[in-house]
């Protein structure tokens, strides 16, 4: 029997086997999509993924992972969603943060940061107090300016996603994958 063919249950009724699949979607793709799934309606989902989305661009280093998981638990969103979506836009912070500094200078009226490392290094061994002060503000106001951002984007995000992942989902639970197919009927 070919792996599209149908086999017939005790009452008679079609019951289609599922598509094989290479190693590497079996053993690495559906166990991380049933980890997501787990537990999590398609609405859910895309607040989960909106959320680590958006926190893993914020301006201030090394604060993503935290207030990820604070803000995840604190709406019962799925975690392990918000962090993937959280550390796959880690490349995206790195590159968003001069342009966050520098919009939020503008928007504040603050003095424009040096981008030049002379300057930089000038300032460090001249004004060490001044320039930390300078680049507290500076991320202080990029963080405001990143906050303004997140009002408005997560719930656009999560309201593009929401759609998405419905059709996603109901595409996967139609080939019956057999680790998907479980979470999805326990939920119904």
């Amino acid at each position: 029997m070919q792996p599209s063919e149908s086999k017939y249950d005790a009452r008679n009724e079609v019951v289609p086997t599922p598509i094989h699949h290479n190693w590497l979607y079996r053993r690495i793709a559906l166990p991380i999509l049933a980890l997501l799934r787990m537990g999590a309606s398609p609405r859910k989902l895309a607040w989960s993924i909106a959320l680590g989305l958006l926190i893993g661009i914020n301006p201030i280093l090394g604060s993503t992972t935290f207030v990820c998981f604070t803000l995840a638990f604190v709406f019962r969103l799925n975690l392990a969603a918000s962090q993937l979506a959280n550390h796959i836009v880690y490349p995206l912070q790195l590159i968003l943060i001069i342009p966050f500094i520098h919009l939020a200078s503008r928007v504040f009226g603050t003095a424009p940061m040096p981008l030049s490392a002379n300057e930089l290094l000038h300032s460090a061994r001249e004004h060490p107090l001044a320039l930390s002060r300078q680049l507290w503000l500076w991320e202080w106001h990029a963080f405001l300016l990143w906050t303004i951002l997140a009002v408005f984007a997560v719930p656009t995000v999560a309201l593009t996603l929401t759609p998405l992942l419905r059709r996603f989902l109901k595409r996967v639970e139609h080939h019956q994958y057999p680790i998907l197919s479980a979470t999805a009927q326990s939920e119904k």
